[in-house]
């Protein structure tokens, strides 16, 4: 049977989404289920004994507990710019084909995979082709992960109702490094978000910083796994 999958994205690059994507695969490790991850496209790799390597793939495999292969990693860019663009310095085209063999590869494996996105639904990756057509092409359900503060609003509710209008189902947003005291505009965004974005509030993952991402996903897990509603959120997300 495949696996039960989402396609994590974000209202911005920024945002803290491979953090989350990694706490999300952690969660379901944590209950005992066999995770797989996917980073399709990762512009900005850096060298490490002459190979290219992507630090949000190594994170999300942290999270899920599995090393880090080729399925997971299909696309690696030098240039920290947008896909299409740092694709065509290094001379690749990137091949929705390619991604989509290996992602069906990886849920014949596993109960879950997370498939986390490169920055937001618009961005370009090949051809005119923009990740929201790559979370299409996969056939895959969409999770947005936003930021708590000001400006929020406006760019969850342009998300998701993109989203939509491509033809995408958007199983809710996560409010992603949320504070112990917010302030004013903090406050209402959940609320806000949750009333107009025609999509439900999955959650409000906690502001928590580690010595490194890995702690920091730890940590946040850590959180997560005490609060009641995170089994809701799951269910939510891949039911």
């Amino acid at each position: 049977m495949s696996a039960k999958s989402i396609f994590i994205t974000g209202t911005d690059t920024g945002v803290g989404k491979t953090i989350a994507s990694a706490t999300i695969a952690m969660l379901l490790r944590r209950l005992g289920h066999s995770v797989g991850v996917m980073k399709p496209v990762t512009s900005g790799c850096i060298e490490r004994d002459g190979k290219l390597i992507s630090e949000d793939a190594e994170l999300l495999c942290f999270g899920a507990g599995v090393p880090v292969t080729p399925d997971c990693t299909p696309y690696l860019l030098r240039a920290p710019l947008a896909p299409s663009v740092s694709a065509s310095q290094d001379g690749v085209r990137i091949n929705f084909q390619v991604i989509k063999e290996a992602y069906d590869r990886l849920a014949q494996k596993h109960e879950f995979v997370i498939v986390e996105g490169a920055g937001g639904l618009m961005v370009p990756l090949a051809g005119g082709l923009l990740v929201a057509d790559l979370a299409l092409h996969l056939g895959l359900p969409i999770a947005v992960v936003a930021r708590p503060n000001l400006g929020t609003i406006n760019h969850t509710l342009l998300t998701t109702f993109t989203a939509r209008t491509m033809g995408l189902n958007v199983k809710g947003v996560i409010v992603n490094r949320y504070p112990d005291t917010p302030d004013q505009a903090e406050s209402y965004a959940p609320h806000m978000i949750d009333s107009l974005s025609g999509s439900q509030l999955l959650g409000l993952f906690p502001d928590i910083q580690g010595a490194d991402e890995r702690e920091t996903v730890t940590r946040v897990t850590d959180h997560l796994l005490q609060q009641p509603a995170t089994g809701i959120m799951l269910r939510e997300m891949f039911d």
